[in-house]
């Protein structure tokens, strides 16, 4: 019987798709599959010689075949042996791991910053082998295209940049951002990371320099969700776009300095800043209505208002509010299960915060949500949630007698009397805290290194919990918290790390390994923007952002949660992308978001959602790899 449903169901795509291309003839011409003597459908390119050999998008270096050489006017402007691209890349890794000779640990590592420079200068000249060096040893190299060598990247921007990358927008274009965004050369543009440069990781305002952290992520939406970042229009064509709004700088160094390339004037605020954003918004939306725009390293003055803006308009999401609580959460569900306690205990967890921005309350935020849902999603368990978090800031704990207090932290804000039981006081400091209330889980997003003190890590020893977590989750990686090794040195070898930044697993001796978990942003980032693109949301729900939460814990086992482990490696983060798109494209489905995408419609998406097997597969088949077309001249 399932034989018979699945074949005329396969019968019945295939009619669909027949009526499709009656009606579209483009899609007849998609579907032939005409290829040339190297074996692969060719790619027509409009220009020869030299200019090819210096456009990124096409060339290839040694690897033109010698058909090619002819067909494109190369012979003789290329050494004679023709190279695989497997040995294009050994060659180029021969010349970056004579960097790593005297390498040495952390972001100001110059070796860090070189190998970044060499990446980039690949990256200038050919594109398709750049990103198959970036798979292949993503594990090894997403720490220098983003964090934590994004941070240096991006405070040294102005003396490193050669080539423009992405559109800059500035509070002088006010007015003119509608015809500036047709400057860009593509006609479709699916995925935009931008940002304002107000607040880059922890390293503070950094202004038109920040434009680094939206190419590092973009470098990771290509390299983990397969968004084709070329213009060429073959099989299947993603483009990405970074984007740097440039409003001013508050930075005093940078406004002193006559190298900087930014805007040399304070930051626009108030009405005057939301203007240049709307304006922004409305005009990439309007040649591009599809687009799914990220926001990124926003200060937390405005990123909470920006995301309220715009959220139930446009496809947008802000990756330090909602990504950075989507991989907070799926750590804390996989830290009840490493306690060896099932999930659903979760809204039983006592939760000490140390940070009060723009990640941390969207953590708690986050976190709130998933215990409410979990204790029956009632008004009475979301108000009752909340008392599971005590939120310290600068000033220390949060209470209600907290003059000024941000509205976002607002329903945080313990109340007076319950603290005073407690032995606390408004202001209380993090060690009076986590001594008073012996946390299950103590959550750092406050950008100051070593904020975990050695007194801090004592008082987690009285923990209620017989496996505390540690999360240093502030990025870049001397704005942690605290090391792996202070960790698990004086709180003791049971305890649960980890990470916002890379760091090396800890040896406790005896055989034993103290895991230091990444919870990096790329676990979720590419597979929300990619479910959502392939889903054709007309927004990103909470619900599709708390499936990839759910659908990035659940990626662990049972055997690896129990040994510490709450992160999987960086190494299978394709595989991590394709099943967190496939839980944002469920769950569109499920709140009747998903529009479709391209030849796929709605109705079509709701069958292939039946069946968790199609779904991957869809995304799967949906994922770029970067690979050489066979090119042919046309005359333009």
């Amino acid at each position: 019987m399932s034989n018979f449903y699945n074949q005329t169901r396969a019968a019945s795509s295939l009619m669909g798709r027949f009526k499709r291309s009656l009606i579209n003839p483009t899609a007849v011409t998609r579907a032939r599959c005409f290829t040339t003597a190297e074996g692969h459908r060719p790619t027509l390119v409009h220009k020869r010689s030299l200019d090819i050999l210096h456009d990124p998008w096409f060339n290839k270096g040694t690897a033109f075949s010698m058909t090619e050489r002819d067909r494109l006017d190369l012979r003789g402007l290329l050494p004679p042996n023709v190279m695989s691209s497997e040995q294009q890349i050994e060659r180029f890794m021969v010349d970056l791991k004579r960097l790593e000779v005297q390498a040495r640990d952390g972001p100001s590592d110059p070796n860090a910053l070189a190998k970044w420079r060499i990446l980039n200068r690949l990256h200038d000249r050919n594109e398709t082998m750049y990103y198959k060096v970036l798979i292949a040893n993503i594990e090894e190299y997403a720490p220098i295209v983003y964090t934590p060598t994004v941070g240096l990247v991006c405070q040294n921007y102005s003396g490193l940049f050669r080539r423009p990358r992405g559109m800059y927008f500035s509070a002088e274009d006010r007015g003119e951002m509608m015809s500036m965004v047709y400057n860009w050369p593509a006609d479709q543009v699916d995925m935009i990371v931008v940002t304002d440069g107000s607040r880059i990781l922890g390293l503070g305002d950094l202004g038109v320099q920040g434009i680094g952290i939206a190419i590092g992520k973009l470098d990771l939406y290509v390299a983990a969700a397969g968004i084709n970042p070329q213009r060429v229009c073959y099989s299947f064509s993603y483009l990405v776009l970074p984007v740097m709004i440039d409003v001013g700088t508050n930075n005093e160094k940078l406004l002193k300095n006559p190298l900087y390339l930014g805007l040399q004037q304070h930051r626009l605020d108030g009405d005057e800043y939301i203007a240049v954003i709307d304006e922004f918004m409305e005009a990439v939306f309007t040649r591009w209505p599809n687009v799914i725009v990220q926001f990124e390293d926003f200060q937390s003055k405005w990123a909470f208002k920006l995301l309220q803006r715009y959220r139930n308009a446009h496809r947008m999401f802000n990756d330090d509010v909602q990504g950075t609580a989507g991989v907070a959460i799926a750590g804390l569900l996989g830290a009840v299960r490493a306690q060896g306690r099932p999930m659903i205990d979760f809204p039983k967890q006592k939760i000490v915060v140390a940070g009060a921005g723009s990640a941390g309350i969207g953590v708690v935020n986050a976190a709130r949500k998933t215990m409410a849902r979990m204790l029956g999603n009632t008004e009475h368990a979301f108000d009752s949630a909340k008392s599971q978090f005590w939120v310290v800031d600068a000033n220390g704990l949060i209470t209600d007698e907290r003059e000024n207090i941000d509205p976002d932290a607002l329903p945080f804000a313990r109340n007076t009397n319950e603290a005073g039981r407690q032995g606390l006081r408004e202001g209380s400091s993090l060690v009076e805290v986590v001594r008073q209330v012996r946390p299950d889980v103590l959550l750092g997003l406050s950008g100051v290194g070593g904020l975990f003190s050695k007194e801090v890590l004592e008082a987690l020893k009285g923990s209620t919990s017989a496996k505390p977590a540690i999360f240093a989750m502030s990025n870049p990686t001397k704005n942690a918290e605290c090391t792996p090794e202070e960790a698990f040195s004086i709180v003791g070898d049971n305890i649960i790390f980890a990470s916002g930044s890379p760091f090396r697993d800890v040896d406790l001796g005896n055989g034993q390994i103290g895991h230091s978990n990444q919870g990096n942003n790329m676990y979720l980032f590419p597979g929300i923007g990619l479910g959502t693109l392939l889903s054709g949301s007309r927004i990103i729900s909470d619900g599709m952002l708390q499936a990839a939460a759910e659908r990035l814990a659940a990626y662990i086992t049972e055997d690896e949660v129990l040994k510490g482990m709450i992160f999987p490696p960086i190494s299978k983060i394709r595989d991590i992308t394709k099943e967190v798109a496939a839980a944002v494209v469920k769950e569109a489905v499920e709140e009747d978001l998903a529009e479709g995408y391209r030849d796929i419609d709605a109705r079509e998406l709701q069958k292939i959602c039946q069946n968790e097997e199609e779904v991957l597969e869809y995304v799967e088949n949906s994922m770029w790899s970067p690979e050489y077309p066979t090119l042919v001249y046309k005359r333009g």
